[in-house]
């Protein structure tokens, strides 16, 4: 995710606890996406768009903290 900011990403992750949290959430929820696709054929269900959407949401925050911090 955002290969652009690594380092800004490794800098956070040990120095701003609210942005390693909203971090860690997106990638447990990630995971658990990704681990739900695997065993079942569809992706409608309404359970796993919800945490798509949940996901894409941590993703765009995450995206304005990175950035908030490049200017």
């Amino acid at each position: 995710m955002f290969p652009e900011y690594r380092d800004l990403i490794t800098t956070l992750k040990t120095t701003d606890n609210h942005f390693l949290k909203k971090f860690n959430e997106h990638n447990q929820l990630d995971a658990e996406i990704t681990e739900l696709e695997k065993h079942s054929s569809s992706d409608a269900t309404p359970e796993l768009k919800l945490m798509k959407t949940k996901r894409l949401h941590l993703k765009e925050q995450i995206f304005e903290m990175l950035k908030s911090y490049q200017e």
